[in-house]
């Protein structure tokens, strides 16, 4: 665990100490959809320094968030895995994520889209009343990275890859959060070719009534 403290006798306090240090709530992300390999890690968070993630890994061993785990054979190797503990930061990012969606804006430069955050990203905006009824399955493309959807009357089922036989396919890239927010309706989208779609078209209202981003915050006047 870190030796940085903050002085005070605080729960929100201690909770920085442990999963405030940079990099670390982001492998608490990826580990909250399952365990994987080191090299697992590195693959969803590609510009942390190796270095870097052996600390933040240890630190968290260290404060009982997460475990290694020796795989058997035939698999063999070791793989990481959040503990009980680790387990209630689930709901965590999950919001973190969610508000932070907010304030995104549009993509920097050398920003990149991973599966795991998209995955996530779907998790963290799911809004079960508003998905009713629905039964349909979504297939969402943004460029490289495939993941789907399973939405079954408010229940979600998100993983990664393309499902075969899915409702809709829905192709498009960072346009996906001012769709999701609101800020551009589904015919808009499709008609100015930010968001392709293969399936049932009507299938894309439904999703963004499922899936959505509350508005950004609006700064006071000074």
């Amino acid at each position: 665990m870190t030796s940085r403290s903050y002085g005070q006798f605080c729960g929100f306090a201690r909770a920085l100490e442990l999963v405030g240090e940079r990099w670390t709530l982001l492998v608490v992300r990826d580990l909250v959809l399952g365990p994987k390999r080191f090299t697992e890690l590195r693959r969803g968070l590609p510009r942390i320094p190796t270095n870097i993630l052996s600390a933040r890994l240890k630190e968290l061993e260290d404060a009982g968030v997460l475990r290694r785990r020796v795989l058997p054979r035939p698999a063999a190797g070791v793989v990481y895995e959040l503990t009980g503990y680790g387990q209630e930061l689930e709901d965590i990012v999950l919001r973190l994520g969610l508000w932070g969606a907010r304030s995104l804006g549009d993509p920097r430069p050398d920003d990149i889209v991973t599966t795991d955050s998209l995955i996530l990203a779907l998790r963290a905006t799911f809004l079960p009343e508003a998905a009713g009824d629905l039964r349909a399955g979504y297939q969402l493309n943004l460029g490289d990275v495939v993941v789907h959807a399973r939405i079954d009357q408010g229940s979600l089922e998100v993983g990664e890859g393309p499902l075969a036989g899915a409702d809709l396919v829905i192709e498009t890239g960072p346009a996906i959060r001012a769709l999701l927010s609101g800020e551009v309706s589904p015919g808009e989208a499709v008609q100015t070719g930010c968001v392709r779609l293969t399936g049932d078209p009507d299938l894309l209202t439904r999703f963004v009534e499922a899936f959505h981003i509350p508005p950004a915050p609006v700064a006071l006047p000074v």
